[in-house]
């Protein structure tokens, strides 16, 4: 490695993927996820399931109605034939998930521990096996809050269970060693590297069982992407009785390397034979290497193969709608195959190690990464805690050094921010906490850096000057800050004031935007867009800003959104609830529109344009001569048709122009060509004068929301709110309910009894009368109401959530008349609906002498609210 005599960092770093050919060696490896047996609970319970492997206890109760999921015990258990002719071998089961802690036994003998959910761990079983027998495999998993295991707070749901393969390793007395931390039981490094030549070194960990010396070989190579080799060594060796030895070997230097970059990820492989004095192959491995350098400078940002380049990409958490965080491995590629394809060139694994195989793939793909442990938001002071952080970073470093993408290893996250909401604990506590955090920091720093020389450390602030004056922000190579300007905090243009100050004040710190985005609901649509609203547009306001923001500031090295995907968190009640719902596609993996928009700025490849009306069907306006319609292309201009009809010539300026469409009531069709590609969308659209049901016969309002609400349960999108207008709709008093100024949700909690959060969550509060001009007929008037009072769950996530004591609440009782009509007397939803509830009441209205409808309510005590109406042309 050449010196390091600058500010400036750099280092190389080298794929390695595991190969194994059984058909020369007795040793196996054979995945045995089928035909578990499981129990949620104590083991002596009858109620055991079979059950395959990945498996969670919480894919569904992390979801439901009911607050909080299962956290505790589960157990699995297996059978396995062990043949005598496999005597003579090491058995190993190998982990490479389970959350959070794992006993595991075999045949009633407790063959080991592990703590932490998220790093692969390795049991030897050999002297418990019975040969030419059934052996009992039982695993004790343990998901509970454990003061001394991070993470112990976090905004996101941890699943318990075996949710990652299990494998059964065989291998002969002597063989690459499998006991270092569940690594590959091998390192690469580099003692020079550059666009001239690289020169590589390997550290090889043997592991010899017998209880004698043993007489080995250790055969190297290295091969070009074509398969013809570029290095070729053989190396003899003396392994010691029962003993570990490590093997250096020092590769002649390689000139003119192809190197390996996102534009261009060139792997070369590595292969490594281990043999006996007969030469016959005991242990073989191999795996992809590639050669490259980064630097990050704090004036000059980030530096790859000593040219610049701006990060963008995603951080991603590894759960899926119906799998929980146990994700068939096919579904998790195609994750990484939608980054690449976006075109981000970065991706930040958050808030922990993920499955190898995805950084396999970044390797291949060209996606740089910062990979990190889970020790978020708080630390709990004592060894015990200590301990498990700093081993967890250990199996991080060993088990994901060899990756060419891993280029920044983190191990903190967020770190101060329960201390920062802590109303409760004095200074003094209060300085012990900060004390702790920094402590097991700058342990975290120095091992890290002792383990991975060649790697760059970081961790990920929010938004508080305790990581500036703690000093805990100059400890890693770079800092990320996690920042939400124009959702929790502040206005968008906020983030560029504030990084401008930090590195006006820390002018030798390297700075990332490690988190930002809103969260976004693609039922939401609306041509008013406001903070905190979930709206799509809002989602494509904030990206767009934040992306120019950043651009513009050649010291900030670069910018990961929050987040790839919507992931689970029990505990939140946003417009999807126990869903954090920032992610740039669905939950289901469905693109945003937002994901689009990155494309166009981003993979410059293809081609590229995209309409974004994806959730725009069903749009109803009244009166409107257009709506607004962003077109995102990677092109430089286009034109735009509709229903046939060319409307005008456009250019497209950071990726997106927009366009006002004059749509007609039914169906429209967008078209947009450019001089190579063109796109095609049709969306139904109501457009109408009046509430006159002529074109429709059925007609919803979101009441208290600016935004339109694409509803599946009534299969119909509710229209904005507003003011009374003659011939229309509207408020004739009242005001929208919000639990701050300004952010415009309304209420962000869960709404038990429906999936339309959104139209629950907003509301009017102190309208006493609605007016709605309907043509004489008979309808059917479904009105909604959710009482705003009801206590709300902490979540200091939801940073508009102001939580109200029991003694603040104030009565609500009022009467509900639709026309003359009482439908409910002394309506009070406290008393007859004491948790958070979703109420519809129905009737059936006819109206004569063109009077139309007219919503009454008259309170009792205190001031009514409404969520929304439904009306149904009967007659």
């Amino acid at each position: 490695m050449k010196p390091n005599n600058t500010s400036k960092f750099r280092l190389a770093v080298f794929i390695l993927i595991l190969g194994l050919f059984s058909d020369k060696i007795e040793a196996q490896i054979v995945t045995i996820n089928s035909g578990w047996q499981f129990v949620l609970g104590e083991k002596n319970s009858n109620n055991w399931e079979t059950i395959n492997i990945p498996h969670t206890w919480n894919k569904d109760d992390a979801f439901d109605d009911v607050k909080g999921y299962h956290r505790g015990i589960g157990w699995y258990k297996k059978q396995l034939f062990f043949s005598k002719s496999k005597e003579n071998l090491i058995h190993y089961l190998h982990f490479k998930g389970v959350n959070q802690e794992a006993d595991v036994y075999v045949n009633g003998n407790h063959a080991g521990n592990h703590k932490g959910g998220y790093t692969a761990f390795n049991i030897n079983i050999s002297k418990w096996i019975q040969y030419d027998a059934y052996n009992l495999i039982e695993v004790k998993v343990d998901n509970s809050h454990n003061v001394n295991i991070p993470p112990l707070d976090a905004d996101f749901t941890f699943y318990g269970g075996i949710y990652r393969d299990v494998l059964l390793i065989s291998k002969p007395k002597q063989h690459i060693s499998l006991s270092d931390f569940a690594s590959d039981g091998y390192y690469i490094d580099y003692y020079t590297i550059s666009e001239e030549k690289v020169g590589i070194e390997v550290k090889v960990l043997i592991d010899n069982f017998e209880n004698s010396v043993s007489n080995n070989s250790l055969k190297v190579a290295i091969l070009d992407a074509e398969n013809k080799t570029v290095f070729n060594k053989r190396l003899k060796l003396k392994s010691s009785a029962n003993a570990s030895e490590a093997i250096n070997i020092k590769f002649s230097e390689i000139y003119h390397p192809k190197l390996w970059s996102p534009e261009s990820p060139y792997l070369y492989k590595l292969q490594l034979q281990l043999l006996d004095e007969a030469q016959h192959v005991l242990d073989e491995k191999r795996q992809h290497i590639g050669f490259r350098w980064v630097q990050v400078d704090a004036d000059k940002g980030f530096f790859l193969n000593g040219k610049p380049i701006k990060l963008i990409g995603v951080n991603r958490h590894q759960d899926y709608e119906g799998y929980g965080n146990a994700v068939p491995m096919d579904l998790q590629k195609k994750d990484i195959q939608l980054i690449k394809d976006m075109g981000a060139n970065v991706l930040r694994n958050a808030h922990y190690p993920q499955s190898r195989e995805l950084y396999d793939m970044c390797d291949k793909l060209g996606i740089l990464v910062w990979s990190e442990i889970p020790v978020v938001n708080k630390v709990t002071d004592t060894k015990a805690f200590f301990d498990v952080s700093l081993n967890m970073q250990k199996e991080h470093v060993k088990q994901y050094y060899n990756h060419t993408s891993v280029v920044m290893f983190g191990y903190m996250n967020e770190i101060f921010l329960r201390l920062a909401f802590d109303n409760k604990s004095t200074k003094v506590e209060k300085e012990k906490q900060k004390n702790a955090a920094v402590n097991l920091a700058k342990q975290l720093e120095e091992l890290t850096r002792k383990l991975a020389p060649n790697h760059i450390t970081v961790m990920a602030g929010h938004l508080n000057e305790l990581y500036n004056e703690t000093g805990i922000a100059n400890l890693p190579m770079l800092f990320g800050w996690n920042l939400y300007f124009g959702w929790y905090d502040k206005d968008i243009p906020d983030l560029g004031i504030f990084l401008d100050d930090q590195h006006k004040r820390y002018p030798k710190r390297s700075l990332l935007l490690s988190e930002y985005g809103p969260g976004a609901d693609v039922r939401i649509f609306t041509n008013t867009p406001k903070k905190f609203d979930f709206s799509t547009e809002y989602q494509a306001k904030l990206h767009q800003s934040y992306y120019q923001q950043i651009i513009e500031r050649p010291y900030m090295t670069g910018m990961t959104a929050w987040n790839f995907a919507d992931f689970g968190s029990e505990f939140r009640g946003d417009a999807m609830p126990h869903v954090n719902q920032k992610g740039l596609i669905q939950f289901n993996r469905e693109p945003k529109d937002i994901y689009y928009w990155y494309k166009s700025v981003l993979n410059n490849k293809t081609p590229f344009v995209h309409i974004a009306t994806t959730y725009l069907d069903g749009l109803t306006l009244l009166d409107n001569n257009t709506y607004p319609v962003q077109i995102y292309s990677n092109q430089s201009s286009a034109m735009v048709f509709l229903n046939g009809k060319k409307l005008q010539d456009f250019s497209f300026k950071n990726g997106v122009a927009t366009v006002d469409m004059p749509f007609e009531n039914g169906r429209n069709t967008i078209k947009v060509t450019t001089e190579t590609i063109s796109e095609e969308k049709t969306i139904e659209v109501i457009k109408t004068k009046a509430l006159d049901f002529k074109t429709f016969s059925r007609f919803g309002i979101n009441m208290g929301a600016h935004f339109y609400f694409s509803d599946k349960e009534h299969q119909i999108t509710f229209v904005p709110d507003q003011p009374y207008e003659k011939g229309t709709f509207g408020y004739i008093d009242g005001t929208v309910f919000n639990l701050s100024n300004d952010k415009h949700q309304g209420v962000p909690y869960s709404i038990k009894n429906t999936d339309s959060e959104p139209l629950f969550q907003t509301m009017l509060e102190g309208c006493t009368k609605y007016k709605l001009d309907v043509p004489n007929g008979e309808y059917k008037v479904s009105l909604y109401f959710v009482e705003p009072q009801i206590k709300p769950t902490e979540n200091i996530y939801n940073l508009n959530a102001v939580a109200t004591s029991e003694g603040d609440k104030e009565q609500r009782i009022f009467d509900i008349y639709i026309n003359d009509t009482c439908i409910e007397n002394r309506f009070n939803m406290a008393e007859q609906y004491p948790e958070k509830y979703g109420i519809e009441k129905s009737a059936l209205v006819r109206v004569e002498n063109d009077k139309g409808l007219t919503i009454s309510l008259k309170s009792v005590v205190g001031k009514p609210v409404i969520s929304g109406v439904f009306i149904e042309k009967i007659d």
